[in-house]
C-alpha cells in the first residue's frame, strides 16, 4: 500500500487545514451578544477565584473575545461585576417573588419564600454578591442593584401585608418586619458561606421559620 500523496491531508481528517478568515470576512456578533458573553463569563470566574483575583484578560479568555472587545464595552472589571451582579439579583429575586405571591395563601407563600432564599442553588448567588461587595467595601450598590433590592423588599412586604389583611398573620409594622427578615437572611447567608461555625440549609431555614413564627403570631411548627 502506498501512503497519502505528499501534501494531502492525513486519513481521518476532515480535509485541508482551515485557513484564517480575513478580518473583513469575519461574522461580527451584535453588541448585545458580545456584552452578554462577557457578563455571563465573569460570574463563574468570581465564584471560583474571587472578585479581587479576576482581571480583564481572565474575563476575555473565558468569554472567547479579545481584551479590546472587553475594554470597548466596559470601563473595567468593577463595571462588569456591577452589571453582572445586577443581572444575577434580578434572576434570583424576580422568579422567587412571583412564585411566593402566586401561592393560594400567604402562609404557603412564606414557605416558598423560606425555601427559596436557602436552597442548593442559592449559595452561588450569595457568594457572588458578598464577594463582589468585599472586593471594594467602599463602594455602595449602584442604582440598578439598589432598585432591585427595593423591589424585592416590596414583594416580601406585600406577602406579609396580604397575610395580615386576610387574618393569617398578626403584624404591627410590616415595613419593620420586612427589614428584620431581610437582615436575618443576609446574616445567615454570610455565616453559611463562611462556614464558621457550619450552617446547613435546613438550619438556616429553621432560623427563618422561628423568626416569622414569633414576628407574625403563627403557630409553631411540629418538631
Amino acid at each position: 500500500m502506498t501512503g497519502p500523496a505528499e501534501g494531502a491531508p492525513a486519513a481521518g481528517t476532515a480535509g485541508a487545514r482551515r485557513r484564517a478568515v480575513a478580518p473583513d470576512k469575519r461574522t461580527r456578533q451584535p453588541t448585545e451578544v458580545r456584552r452578554r458573553l462577557i457578563l455571563e463569563a465573569v460570574v463563574p470566574l468570581v465564584i471560583e477565584h474571587g472578585a479581587s483575583r479576576v482581571g480583564v484578560r481572565d474575563i476575555a479568555r473565558a468569554a472567547g473575545v479579545s481584551v479590546g472587545t472587553v475594554t470597548y464595552h466596559f470601563g473595567g472589571v468593577r463595571e462588569i461585576l456591577s452589571e453582572a451582579v445586577s443581572i444575577e439579583i434580578d434572576a434570583y429575586y424576580r422568579p422567587l417573588g412571583e412564585r411566593m405571591l402566586a401561592c393560594p395563601t400567604a402562609a404557603e407563600g412564606l414557605t416558598t419564600l423560606i425555601e427559596g432564599v436557602f436552597s442548593a442553588e442559592t449559595d452561588r448567588h450569595w457568594r457572588l454578591w458578598f464577594d463582589n461587595w468585599a472586593a471594594d467595601a467602599s463602594l455602595e450598590p449602584d442604582s440598578r442593584q439598589h432598585r432591585r433590592y427595593e423591589e424585592w423588599s416590596d414583594r416580601v412586604a406585600e406577602l406579609i401585608a396580604r397575610g395580615r389583611d386576610r387574618g393569617e398573620f398578626r403584624c404591627h409594622d410590616v415595613a419593620e418586619t420586612t427589614t428584620r427578615f431581610n437582615a436575618l437572611v443576609d446574616g445567615l447567608a454570610l455565616r453559611r458561606l463562611r462556614g464558621a461555625p457550619p450552617l446547613s440549609i435546613e438550619q438556616a431555614r429553621a432560623h427563618l421559620r422561628r423568626f416569622l413564627t414569633g414576628e407574625l403570631g403563627l403557630e409553631p411548627s411540629p418538631a
